[in-house]
């Protein structure tokens, strides 16, 4: 019985397969062709050599022997690649991309100190507050039924958990709406992130996270507890289920629809004139559909009667009557111009000075990129917003505020293009490291976007007009020491936070500023401004002496003899705003 050289009893040689037995490689190099000799020593090299050479001539797989042993034991190489885990690699990339932004945006709530608009606390916390702890101060609005209580029951709710923890202490009823409101924020960036993907590709998609992480007016407003805040949220997260916007979806189109239709309806809920933004999106996806009739009386009429039914139960539950908002709303807002009783502005103030001041120095990226991208459906929205808004007299920075995270998607389309110009064009061929190309211009455009963006965002949310806010910190002190008994606001109305930042039910007053049928008559705040002694003087003939008075320093020069003539003196002032704070020395 002769035995096999010992060649093919050694260990296989590394370029060849190690799992293959020894009888197999013989049978293959037979099947080949090649001679196999015995002796070893002598025809070792012309044995490789010759069959390394065949195989090179031939460029085929060796067959086996035994297909069925062979595919069982070893499956045969294949050219074809396998499919890679797309789904669990992209849950995991968005889940980092989340928690990147939950991270900033929480960092970004704890660093907005400051006083914006009156909104945030008078129409949001203020209003929550009183439904969590039986009181507060409700304004006008909410006594006329213009104004739904579907935001502020978000606030009410976390206002709730914290006194069942025992953790509702003024500093922690401050932060934690703002920490709230950052939670979803991060879900906005996620989506805008997402939307920006889908539409321009992955470089795109990081340059568009970029740019809305660090514009200045998204840093200082975003994080506030702001109806518009939610709104914009909404917004990003629905805008990314319309099928209207993406040249093609994988995704089922009804489905994707119906969510889209939902976030929809939940934005216009929250605030009705959404519906201006949401009109434009439904009428593309009415002329691109093919399945007009489905869409209008099987997804739009069913998920907007569902939203807006339940919305009118909550009003129902807390108004105690039937209200309906949206009705109540436009007759106010748009058929008698109420909003203008606040103040108007110019036509063109949109383009000429608000939107422009939010995008700031991003404002350049993101018309060319507009111009580049050539998506004209979803920068006409940016166009739409801008002027069906500008028709209003009364305009406002926030009112805008849903629309700027997508004039800084197409900042991200510029930005891309500055490291991979030939990328955005097939988003297939972007990847991570050509996003990471940093030629000139793209370095010194991103150091001109820090430059200009982060000393801003700093400014506006840690110094400019933070005074309105630190003197509630004050006077919160104040209250746990017991040495505040009641408050008088001698100042325009809703200057400062109320209950929901000293969360502390004792007596407060502030001047009225309600609109009135008479516009020739002034309101309470008007008057003061107009006549600050007077108008104490003759409010002081029927007060309840209050043990503090809070005053700007722009009025309290010319109340200083009022105030020495009831025994009030200065206890603390911030530098900011000029807020000024008297207490009582004497009854």
């Amino acid at each position: 019985m002769s035995l096999l050289p010992r060649f093919f009893l050694s260990r296989p040689n590394s370029r060849e397969n190690p799992d293959v037995p020894p009888l197999a490689i013989t049978s293959r190099r037979r099947h080949l062709g090649i001679s196999v000799s015995t002796d070893h020593c002598q025809h070792r090299p012309s044995v490789r050599q010759a069959t390394r050479a065949a195989m090179r001539r031939q460029r085929i797989n060796v067959p086996s022997p035994d297909p069925d042993r062979d595919k069982s034991q070893n499956p045969p190489h294949s050219t074809e690649k396998r499919p890679k885990p797309q789904d669990s690699h992209s849950f995991h990339s968005e889940r980092n991309v989340f928690l990147l932004c939950l991270a900033m945006r929480a960092v970004n709530s704890l660093l907005v100190q400051t006083y914006f608009n009156p909104d945030e606390h008078w129409q949001a916390l203020e209003v929550a507050h009183k439904i969590a702890f039986g009181y507060g101060h409700l304004t006008w609005e909410w006594k006329e039924g213009i104004r739904s209580y579907l935001h502020p029951m978000v606030f009410a709710l976390l206002y709730k958990v914290l006194a069942l923890l025992g953790l509702d202490k003024p500093w922690l009823m401050v932060k934690a709406p703002r920490l709230l409101q950052s939670f979803f924020c991060a879900i906005g960036d996620l989506y805008l992130h997402k939307l920006s993907h889908v539409l321009f590709g992955y470089c795109v998609a990081r340059w568009a996270l970029f740019s809305e992480l660090l514009n200045w007016f998204m840093f200082f407003c975003f994080p506030r507890t702001l109806s518009n805040s939610l709104e914009t949220v909404l917004t990003l997260v629905g805008l990314y289920y319309w099928p209207c916007l993406r040249a093609s979806s994988s995704r089922d189109p009804a489905v994707s629809r119906s969510w889209g239709l939902f976030v929809a309806a939940l934005a216009c809920a929250i605030r009705p004139t959404s519906a201006i933004i949401w009109a434009y999106i439904g009428l593309l996806e009415l002329w691109f559909t093919s399945d007009r009739m489905k869409f209008i009386f099987l997804e739009t009429i069913p998920i907007g009667a569902l939203v807006l039914g339940f919305t009118f139960l909550l009003d129902r539950l807390v108004y105690g009557s039937w209200v309906f908002v949206p009705l109540n709303f436009l007759k106010f807002n748009f058929l008698s111009s109420g909003g203008d009783y606040y103040g108007t502005h110019v036509w063109h103030w949109y383009f000429s000075q608000g939107f422009t001041v939010m995008l700031f120095t991003f404002l350049p990226f993101s018309l060319a990129g507009i111009a580049m991208a050539k998506h004209w459906r979803l920068s006409g929205l940016i166009g739409w917003v801008l002027g069906l808004y500008s028709v209003l007299g009364h305009k406002e920075f926030r009112f805008v505020l849903p629309v700027l995270p997508v004039a800084l998607i197409f900042s991200g389309v510029y930005l891309a293009s500055l490291s991979n110009p030939h990328g955005l064009r097939n988003k297939k061929e972007q990847s991570s490291k050509s996003c990471m190309i940093w030629p000139a211009k793209m370095r010194w455009a991103v150091v001109f976007l820090l430059v200009t963006n982060i000393p801003m965002a700093l400014y506006m949310s840690l110094v400019h007009q933070r005074g309105s806010e630190d003197v509630m910190n004050f006077l919160s002190r104040e209250a746990a020491n017991d040495r505040l008994k009641s408050i008088l606001f001698l100042m325009p109305c809703h200057a400062t936070p109320y209950y929901s930042a000293l969360h502390r039910n004792i007596p407060m007053r502030f001047l009225d500023c309600s609109p009135s049928e008479e516009r020739s008559i002034p309101d309470e705040s008007d008057g003061f401004m107009m006549d600050p002694s007077g108008f104490a003087s003759e409010l002081a003939k029927n007060w309840s002496l209050p043990s503090h008075i809070v005053l700007f320093d722009s009025e309290e020069r010319k109340l200083q003899e009022f105030l020495s003539l009831h025994s009030f003196k200065e206890v603390d002032r911030d530098l900011q705003a000029s807020v000024a704070v008297y207490a009582l020395t004497a009854p």
